[in-house]
Order: C-alpha cells, then structure tokens, then sequence
C-alpha cells in the first residue's frame, strides 16, 4: 500500500483525492506548484519524514472521500469552477486584506516591523494576480472552450491560437502561479504561520486569519489549474491535433 503513494505524484493524489491536500499542507509539501513531484521525491526535498506522510495518507478512510472527483470533472466545469470560485474570491479578498494590513502598519508598526514586509509581499501579489486572472479569462480559457467545443462538433480544423500550441500560455501561467507562490511563503515565514502575537488586537487575529484562508484558496486554485485542469487540456490538443 505504501509503495503506491510513495510513487505516485503529489498532485495527481490530491486530484483524486482532496483531503490529502491537508496532509501535505500540515508536512510542508507543496502540492499546487510542485505537483509533478512523486512523494518520495517531495518528502527528499523538504527534508520530512516520508513514512509519517505515508502512515497519515493511509490513515484516510475511502468512505470519508469528498463527494465531487475533480480529476473526473469535465474541462468546463473545471474552467466555471475556477472563475467562479476561485477568481471572484480573490477579487473580494485583495481588497480586504489589504485595507487590514495597511490599518496594523499604521497601529502595530512601530512595534512589529515585520508588517511592513508582510504588506509588501502581499501588494505583489496583488499586483501579479490581477494581469495573471485577465490573461486566464480574456485569451488562454476562451481558447480553452472553443478547443473543446471543436473537439465535440464536426469541423475540420479548430481556429487557429494566437499562442501556438496551448503549451506556451499554460506554461507562463505556471510560472506565474510559482511567483505568487513564493510570495505567499514568504508571508507564511513573517507571520510565524500566520500566528498573531500576543500583543495583537482583533484586527490582526483577522487579518491573519483572512491571509491563511487566502493561501488556502490559492492551493486549491492552482491546484485544480497545474495537476487537473491544464494535463486535460493539453491531452485534448493533442487529440485534436492527431485527428
């Protein structure tokens, strides 16, 4: 049984199965952006004990599950789900934790200089997720559903992409999810785990509450976008191409 997660890839266990998601996140895996990695090799790189990991993945009982199988899910549900979710979530929490963070610089900065680092780190991420949704909705998910509308319909030969093969924009958004990636962990180190410290008023237990809940969706987003949706994507171009 052991050897069956030690070999497999990290992302294509939370794919099949996302409360493994947890596991990794509590060990320090990454399973968005380094989801290709098979455990072994991710347990080797972030230097934890891989039989820990194994015995908690097995401890994960089949008929606690999560319903929904997104590595089953259609490409157009998998596109809805992430403009709908994941995208609209980001565009109502920028803000937010923004004006939070800006609000404990101002308070809490004399005594706690790290908030500043923390706001900067955070207004990059801002700045490189808002041309980052604009690039996934107005070219590479348009292209997307009309790859799959050709695939179902009748004609010879689907439009032809601005990009090439969909290869080239799929990996810029990779990288892109890496950058915002270590932005985001860099704001983990500084917030000690986004743990408030003693002195900390309401304000900044939810500020940081509200970051943790940001990394989390961040997580899933890619996630469903590296390990899920783009593999399907790329195998249906190569579908098309061949027929």
């Amino acid at each position: 049984m052991s050897e069956r997660w030690e070999n497999a890839r990290v992302g294509d266990v939370v794919a099949s199965d996302f409360r493994t998601a947890a596991v990794f996140q509590r060990f320090g895996i990454d399973f968005c952006c380094g989801g290709r990695r098979s455990i072994a090799n991710a347990c080797r790189g972030a230097g934890v004990d891989q039989g820990a990991i194994l015995a908690a993945l097995e401890s994960l009982r089949p008929e606690d599950a999560l319903a929904d199988d997104v590595a089953s899910w259609p490409i157009g549900r998998l596109v809805a789900q992430i403009l709908e979710t994941h995208h609209a979530y980001i565009r109502e929490s920028t803000p937010l934790i923004s004006g939070y963070l800006e609000k404990l610089v101002s308070v809490h900065g004399a005594r706690h200089p790290e908030l500043a680092r923390i706001e900067n780190a955070f207004r990059q991420v801002s700045r490189d997720l808002g041309p980052h949704l604009m690039k996934e909705e107005h070219v590479l998910f348009p292209y997307i559903t009309e790859l799959v509308e050709w695939a179902t319909s009748n004609d010879e030969q689907p439009r032809s992409s601005p990009f090439g093969s969909v290869g080239n924009p799929i990996r810029m958004m990779e990288r892109e999810h890496e950058e915002v990636g270590k932005e985001m962990r860099l704001i983990r180190e500084l917030t000690s785990d986004f743990t408030p410290p003693e002195d900390g008023c309401t304000t900044y237990r939810v500020c940081f509450s509200e970051l943790l809940r940001f990394e989390q969706d961040l997580h899933r987003h890619v996630h469903l976008e590296n390990n899920v949706l783009f593999p399907k994507v790329l195998a249906l171009e190569e579908q098309v191409c061949r027929g």
